[in-house]
């Protein structure tokens, strides 16, 4: 992948592209991102750019030629790759990125800008929780070990680095802060609240802002969008190029995730003294702890956002408003009143509690059920304070 495929960012590429020709690499760098800005894109074009000699396939010689069709197929012997993986029908015990390379060079074709989920329903694993643990620094460390194959650069890409657990942290800890010689590390996480911060102040830290609307817009109609439902598009995923194309596709999770939420704002408005819209809640909250957790997860963060755009709209801030409900008869316009100063910190707070409590094993039934008749009362409270 070489820069010219990356969308917008082109501050990001004049960056790591003139440090690299002028030989400053850092060892270990970190590209934080929120999802669908394109730091994994970004990290195997610059990886790209430090093995093959900072030169592109079309005007250079048949040995750099070579190399980026090597990186072009992620079959280069000095590229390595991390990432989270579990166990599964592949791959009954001891998983490590190695077992599932097939699977992330199809993920990369096709997804480059695609999440997490996108990969754990590619290898199978939705219903569970990657993680990138001390078998795969094992591996890591073996790989380093080993000289350069071409003589250049080895660069080590981690990609959701935020999901590398305590023991494997403390296991490449020596090796990020003195690598061998011509090694580099490249991090990419999404939270770096996540990451551990021993491995953290390691590293150089570059922060990647949302994709612009007019380059995603750019991309969807060189898919075949017209111009003006481009611009809608661009402008409902706010910055997330995976978004973006996954509501051209009509494959976006959020569709799923609307359903969910519209239905759960309606149980819990109908609770009030109404036992029969309890037991809805409680089918309600049985139907999404059917998923995954990182279903569940991206759920919640997904009404998180719902929330916040509903006090935009109450404040009368709707130039920040980007998501949408395809929902008919819903109208967040209508919703938005009941998401005020007096509520809306609760309410975002218990959602963040329900996303803890899931991501370390909680029984899902439980935490939305109890998530759900909080829920209850909160939409009731009024901006005087007082519940009705």
């Amino acid at each position: 992948m070489l820069f010219n495929d990356i969308l917008g960012l082109s501050h990001i590429k004049k960056h790591l592209a003139s440090s690299a020709d002028a030989g400053r690499i850092p060892h270990a760098q970190l590209f934080v991102g929120r999802e669908g800005s394109g730091t994994l894109a970004m990290a195997l074009a610059y990886a790209q750019y430090i093995i093959c000699g900072n030169q592109n396939a079309e005007n250079n010689g048949e040995q750099n030629q070579a190399c980026n069709i090597k990186c072009d197929a992620l079959s280069h012997p000095d590229l390595h790759f991390a990432f989270p993986v579990s166990n599964s029908y592949k791959v009954k015990s001891h998983a490590v990125s190695n077992h599932y390379m097939e699977e992330w060079r199809q993920f990369i074709k096709e997804q480059p800008y695609g999440n997490l989920f996108d990969w754990y329903r590619l290898i199978g694993i939705e219903k569970k929780q990657g993680h990138i643990g001390v078998d795969e620094a094992h591996d890591i460390v073996k790989k380093l070990a080993l000289k350069s194959y071409e003589g250049g650069y080895k660069v080590m890409l981690i990609w959701m680095a935020e999901k590398m657990n305590m023991a494997a942290a403390n296991k490449l800890l020596k090796l990020i802060e003195e690598p061998p010689e011509k090694t580099v590390f490249l991090l990419i996480a999404q939270n770096e609240e996540q990451i551990i911060q021993t491995i953290k102040s390691r590293c150089q830290v570059l922060h990647f802002p949302p994709l612009a609307e007019e380059a995603m817009a750019k991309a969807l109609e060189n898919k075949g969008l017209v111009r003006e439902e481009a611009l809608r598009l661009a402008h409902e995923a706010n910055g997330n190029f995976n978004k973006a194309l996954d509501l051209m596709n009509n494959d976006s999770e959020d569709l799923v995730f609307e359903k969910w939420f519209v239905q759960w704002v309606r149980s819990a408005f109908k609770a009030k003294g109404n036992k029969a819209a309890i037991h809805e809640l409680i089918l309600w909250g049985e139907e999404v702890a059917k998923t995954g957790r990182e279903t569940q997860k991206n759920f919640l963060h997904y009404c998180i956002s719902m929330i916040r755009q509903a006090m935009l709209i109450n404040f009368n801030v709707k130039e920040l408003v980007f998501m949408r409900i395809h929902i008919a008869g819903f109208q967040l316009e209508k919703f938005a009143p009941f998401i005020h100063e007096k509520n809306i910190l609760n309410i975002v707070n218990e959602l963040e509690d329900a996303i803890y409590h899931i991501e370390r094993n909680g029984n899902s039934k439980i935490i939305l059920t109890d998530l759900s008749i909080k829920l209850t009362r909160l939409l009731h409270k009024k901006e005087s304070g007082f519940v009705n």
